[in-house]
């Protein structure tokens, strides 16, 4: 049914089983309190980027007078940085062992669940404008209700799929997960590197061009 369409390419775009290997990697120093309040932070942040998109788009965008081109380059820096860390198995956050660990921790955790778990590795350039492009279609209120509840469903397959991490985990072992960081380090880059030639193509249409003369 065309109702159920912009949720199947939500799940495609968000993708929270590709986001595993990185979850795991930026995860790995935190006790289970932990990582669980990361998992409850990251899905709630993420559906609640798809419902304010649906409702409010590029609004928000704009207010902070910012185009989504610039949104896709910042978002494609700091993937790059992340990639960086884990071409080199590292974790994305230092380690301070000798400062107040238990609150650096919390915050960490905070601050990994937002960026870069839930964005933009769930939910950045793509899923917000494809919102965008669905809400602009609707012609009744349930209609939009019906968007705004297919972010809730994501942040709850996304909470699903983050739990099941620990399994994962256990299965691959920590030689498997630092190959795998390895791997995944390497697509991210080259993701970062989409994101940010695009960006910048928007941004400075000449760089697009192929005939200057």
């Amino acid at each position: 049914m065309e109702i159920f369409k912009p949720l199947v390419t939500l799940l495609a775009i968000v993708n929270p089983v590709g986001v595993v290997p990185f979850f795991i990697h930026f995860t790995a120093s935190f006790s289970p309190a932990q990582r669980r309040r990361t998992i409850g932070v990251s899905a709630f942040t993420a559906g609640a980027v798809i419902a304010l998109s649906a409702l409010c788009g590029l609004r928000i965008i704009e207010f902070f007078g910012i185009s989504l081109a610039s949104f896709q380059v910042g978002g494609g820096c700091l993937l790059l940085i992340s990639s960086l860390a884990m071409l080199n198995a590292q974790p994305a956050e230092g380690r301070k062992e000798d400062v107040s660990e238990g609150t650096s921790k919390v915050d960490a955790g905070a601050s990994i669940a937002v960026v870069p778990l839930a964005i933009p590795l769930l939910t950045g350039p793509a899923t917000i404008s494809t919102m965008v492009i669905y809400a602009e279609k609707t012609r009744q209120w349930w209609e939009l209700a019906v968007l705004v509840g297919y972010g809730v469903v994501v942040g709850a397959v996304t909470w699903v799929v983050f739990m099941a991490s620990g399994r994962i985990a256990k299965a691959l072992g920590s030689t498997g997960i630092n190959i795998m960081t390895r791997l995944m380090g390497l697509i991210l880059a080259a993701v970062a590197v989409e994101l940010l030639a695009d960006g910048l193509t928007k941004l400075f249409p000449i760089l697009g061009a192929r005939n200057l003369g």
